[in-house]
């Protein structure tokens, strides 16, 4: 680290905020860079950058990866370890395209949760439809109820892309402020925990979501949120391969399509906001 701090950039995927650092050389390039505190310190929306997470840019070597040559070690803003996140592969693929070290078309990137495949056309000059390759879901605990402060809905569990549970009501509003985190009951459905994921049908193929995310709070958007209450809404709509849902966030709409085997696709912008330096005494303590 220098005295003139360490670069970064600010994006967001419809509105879910990420910092991201490059961990290829300088501060970051330390694997246990990105403690908590520094996690927390950077995230905090009063005296640090404000973000819902920091995306490190590594190596994928760093984490045994060999199908992949980059992989995004993401932190939630609590500093707790996320497995992937739509949104953020969308703002980290952008950011790799950017800065020389992947070329537009297809490539992959390495997460917790698996190599996934992302494809920037030659022609989104804008960064507006990245495609990301989120995988196959699996139904998790399915005898789960959800309380907020407002009521309490049944919800379907999905795993396979990050813990989620989702409940399907007349309107999004009614999950309330979203403030504190939601109860899953029975207790101990989730020891690692999850996201939580309200729905609202608009037609078939077309729904609202709000998201309240482990670690976070309520966020603008979640790609892996978004993945899997699409899933849900088709499923329940009897929707066969392949389909598209749209899926309206807080913080825009993205996509979300099932192939015929039933691999799911999230498309959406990537933007960027702000670029600079970290300043030295944020990251004083480790």
């Amino acid at each position: 680290m220098t005295n003139s701090g360490v670069p970064y950039r600010k994006g967001h995927g419809t509105g879910n905020e990420f910092i991201l650092v490059s961990g290829l050389d300088g501060y970051f390039a330390d694997p246990q860079s990105v403690t908590p505190k520094i996690a927390q310190s950077l995230c905090n929306r009063d005296h640090g950058l404000g973000a819902d997470g920091i995306l490190r840019v590594v190596k994928a070597s760093e984490f045994d990866v060999d199908d992949a040559q980059y992989f995004m070690d993401y932190t939630n803003a609590d500093g707790s370890l996320s497995a992937t996140c739509g949104n953020g592969l969308r703002v980290f693929a952008r950011y790799l395209v950017e800065a020389g070290l992947e070329n537009r078309g297809q490539f992959t990137i390495g997460t917790r949760a698996g190599t996934v495949t992302v494809a920037i056309s030659e022609t989104d000059t804008d960064f507006t439809n990245i495609a990301v390759t989120m995988g196959h879901v699996s139904l998790g605990p399915m005898d789960v109820t959800v309380q907020t402060e407002t009521g309490s809905w049944p919800a379907v569990g999905i795993a396979g892309m990050n813990n989620h549970a989702i409940s399907v009501v007349d309107d999004i509003a009614e999950a309330g402020s979203l403030k504190e985190i939601p109860t899953a009951l029975p207790a101990g459905t989730y020891p690692d925990g999850v996201n939580f994921e309200f729905i609202q049908e608009k037609s078939p193929t077309h729904i609202a979501m709000r998201t309240h995310e482990r670690g976070v709070g309520e966020t603008l958007s979640c790609g892996s949120g978004a993945c899997a209450a699409a899933y849900v809404h088709a499923t329940s709509n009897h929707l066969n391969d392949p389909w598209t849902v749209q899926v309206d966030v807080l913080g825009g709409t993205v996509y979300v399509d099932s192939d015929t085997d039933g691999i799911l696709t999230l498309r959406g912008p990537a933007v960027f906001v702000a670029e600079g330096t970290i300043e030295p005494n944020l990251l004083q303590s480790k």
